[in-house]
């Protein structure tokens, strides 16, 4: 009797905790715009308390785990990126995709800048900011992000994801001149403003470099895909870069044998298309094609030095890249 007794009790008392607690509600879906538009307000019921604002407590549910990836445990919070020691807005969408860590371009432009202005042509799909140091853009699709006349190469391409244009953190914190680094012991990913913009193409690019590289892409691969462009200026840097072969991007295009377009002069009266400059300024910021990571020798013949002695390590457009 005594044990049953206790057990209604103990049900009771269970009872009246449920009925204190409450149950709080599912959160609403937040509406989803094109960021360069203004964003509804999300709403949500959430359990508040006296002393803690909703914002304080996403910025302590940062987990800490040793080992983890820094980027994963940041996306499992609502603030898992710093910027300047606060912690940035849930609109900041930070995720991964493949090892990338992406960002939408407008949020994190106003957080870096709060000065930025950012617009949206919504007709070419390219958002563009502006501050007093850095005029930037980015084009859905595109394999670049443009920044003070400076090419960064996004090999993934500018996205759209959830109405918002994203890009890689890495290469708008690079636009702006600022810096990364992931605390691994709390997963947090922390971004520090710098001189607030990247230096210019036209005080970055050798200009020598840039005239001979793009003429010679626009000879050998006009016509290509812009990263068969790209492939062909790698093929040159990195014999620019080898010890075997001459160490200016002229000197290597001028070797007997090597490249025919050089020859009699014609190569330096031609004139680039706008792609195959691109393609020069990208592999000049080095940009590089993944799968032509390393190789020597192009060629558009199966009967060639390199196709009989080398290892084809990629096919892009018209061209086969060797190894």
């Amino acid at each position: 009797m005594t044990r049953k007794l206790f057990s209604v009790l103990l049900c009771a008392f269970a009872l009246l905790l449920l009925m204190g607690a409450g149950i709080a509600p599912e959160d609403q879906p937040a509406t989803l715009l094109a960021e360069e538009e203004s964003v509804s307000d999300q709403t949500g019921s959430a359990l508040e308390t006296d002393s803690q604002s909703i914002e304080e407590i996403s910025s302590q549910a940062v987990p800490a785990a040793v080992g983890a990836d820094p980027v994963e445990l940041a996306q499992t919070t609502e603030s898992g990126l710093l910027i300047d020691g606060e912690y940035a807005p849930a609109e900041v969408n930070l995720t991964l995709q493949d090892g990338v860590t992406y960002v939408a371009l407008a949020t994190i432009a106003k957080e870096l800048d709060q000065t930025a202005q950012v617009s949206w042509d919504s007709g070419s799909g390219t958002v563009t900011v502006n501050t007093g140091k850095l005029s930037l853009s980015a084009k859905v699709g595109n394999l670049y992000l443009q920044a003070n006349g400076r090419y960064l190469y996004l090999p993934e391409k500018v996205q759209m994801s959830g109405g918002r244009v994203i890009v890689p953190l890495w290469a708008v914190a690079k636009a702006f001149g600022a810096s990364i680094n992931w605390d691994v012991s709390s997963g947090v990913v922390t971004v520090t403003t710098g001189s607030g913009a990247i230096q210019s193409g036209d005080s970055y690019y050798n200009q020598e470099n840039l005239f001979w590289l793009s003429r010679i892409i626009y000879a050998e691969s006009g016509n290509q895909p812009l990263e068969g462009q790209m492939a062909v200026g790698n093929v040159v840097m990195n014999r620019v870069a080898s010890p075997i072969y001459p160490n200016t991007v002229e000197g290597v295009l001028a070797q007997k044998n090597q490249f025919s377009t050089y020859k009699s002069g014609a190569l330096a009266n031609r004139t680039p298309n706008e792609s195959s400059i691109i393609a020069a300024k990208l592999v000049l910021d080095g940009g590089e094609v993944e799968e032509t990571k390393g190789a020597l020798y192009f060629d558009s013949n199966a009967n060639s030095w390199a196709a009989r002695n080398k290892e084809c390590v990629a096919v892009i457009g018209n061209h086969k890249f060797y190894r």
